[in-house]
Parts: C-alpha cells; structure tokens; sequence
C-alpha cells in the first residue's frame, strides 16, 4: 500500500477511519491496527505521521472539537430568532448525534488520552467543555436580548443542558431519543430562566 499520501490527507484519512470504528465498534475496539485497516493504509502509516497512538486519539479528539465549533458558533449568531429551547434542542441533538457520544467514553476510558488533553483543556472533557462554553455564550447573548431572565446563570443552565442531554444520547446501542423527549428535557431545564 502506498505511504507517500500527503500528511494532510492521510490524517484525514486516519481520523474519518477512527470515526467510523467509534460509531460503529465503540471505544473498546478502537487500535492502531484497526484504525490502519478500516482507512486501508499500510499498518506503519498512523506511527510515520503520530508519535504513538493516544498522541494520534489526542489529535482525533481536538479536531473533532474543531468541527463542533462552526455548529455553536451558528448558534450564537442565531441569538434573538427561533425559539431558545428549538435553537438549543437542535444544536444538542446535532452533537451528540456525531461521534461526540462516542469519544466521551474513550477519553474517560484512556488515562494517558486525557494526560495528553490537558495540555490543550486543562479541564474538564473537551468536547464538553467548549460545548459548554459556546452554550453558555449562546444564552447569555438571549439573556441579553430579555429572552431568558437577567439573572439566569448561563454556565450553570449550559452543563445541565449538556449533561441532560448527553444521558438521552449515552447508550451507543439503543434507539435514538426522539426529538419530542430532547426538546422535553431542554424546556424543562429553561422553564426556571423565563424572563417574567
């Protein structure tokens, strides 16, 4: 198999092939050689272009985190139109409908993987944290426009959104929830920041 596929691609390559594993496997069968075969790369491809293998998940983790953010961001600028519980249902279910559910268990399974994390999100889970984070911006620009009460904490309000949610989305196996239940779970964590 060829080797000399331009660092970009192949890290593309590589990480779409973990996503795929994650998504379909899980955490657990999650290793370099699986990674290599499922992008059908030459098995030495993954350890030519990453120091070792929780280097390479450490990447794979940051550049998912990267993706996420274009969603939340839109979110942001969607301050002041929609409904606050449809805006937030939707941008929730979107990330944890992508292989978000699928790498919190891996960072939590995988010492070394969250060793490495903390050099880029010293607390925390990554993917959660900016979640968090960008949420949180999200609600205080509607708290800002009066469509939530003055004095509704964002920060709090945004990782019960997020833990609510991520417990409706947290079992790989089962059926999806459906979107009445996400947006049941979201309303019901708002009902106390209605503006009165």
């Amino acid at each position: 198999m060829p080797t000399g596929v331009h660092l970009r691609d192949v890290r593309t390559q590589l990480f779409d092939a973990a996503e795929r594993i994650l998504l379909r496997d899980g955490p657990g069968a999650l290793t370099s050689r699986a990674v290599t075969a499922e992008a059908d790369v030459a098995k030495g491809v993954l350890h030519k272009h990453f120091a070792d293998f929780d280097g390479f998940l450490a990447e794979l983790v940051l550049d998912r985190v990267d993706r996420m953010r274009p969603r939340f961001t839109a979110l942001r600028e969607a301050a002041g139109t929609g409904d606050v519980a449809g805006n937030v249902t939707e941008a929730l279910t979107e990330l944890f409908g992508s292989v978000a559910v699928a790498i919190i268990p891996l960072i939590t399974f995988r010492d070394e993987l969250r060793a490495r994390l903390r050099e880029h999100v010293p607390t925390g889970v990554p993917i959660l944290s900016e979640a968090g984070t960008l949420l949180a911006a999200y609600l205080a620009a509607e708290r800002d426009l009066g469509r939530l009460a003055p004095d509704a904490d964002v920060h709090v309000l945004a990782g019960t959104l997020l833990g609510g949610t991520h417990l409706l989305f947290a079992d790989r196996q089962g059926p999806r929830p459906e979107p009445a239940a996400v947006h049941k779970a979201v309303t019901t964590v708002l009902a106390g920041a209605r503006p009165s």
